[in-house]
């Protein structure tokens, strides 16, 4: 599983249109093959700070997105942001389960 976390921080008369341009997203990167998650995260003190957190099947899978003319869309949003993009990418080759809560007693079912 390749996760990606994308953050901006955008101009403060521009946080509507970053908004409206990441929620034009939703539907077509989760209808991607590969994609398992497409979710957008605006902070609460800060809002003019987004987060995009991707979740991709296959290194495979998350290349041909960041060819997409959708990727590309956003790529085009970088005019209303403050500062250039914050792009993060994980590998994540393990998935603990609920038992590693239950091990520190967090857990009890």
């Amino acid at each position: 599983m390749i996760l990606v976390k994308i953050t901006m921080n955008s101009s403060a008369d521009k946080q509507k249109e970053v908004m409206q341009t990441l929620l034009s997203m939703i539907e077509s990167s989760e209808s991607q093959q590969g994609c398992q998650s497409f979710e957008i995260y605006q902070n609460i003190d800060k809002k003019s700070i987004f987060c995009l957190l991707e979740e991709w099947a296959t290194r495979e899978d998350l290349i041909c997105h960041l060819k997409s003319k959708l990727f590309g869309a956003l790529l085009g949003a970088r005019t209303l942001l403050e500062e250039p993009f914050k792009i993060q990418i994980f590998t994540v080759s393990h998935i603990e389960k609920k038992e590693i809560l239950e091990s520190a007693n967090i857990l009890t079912i």
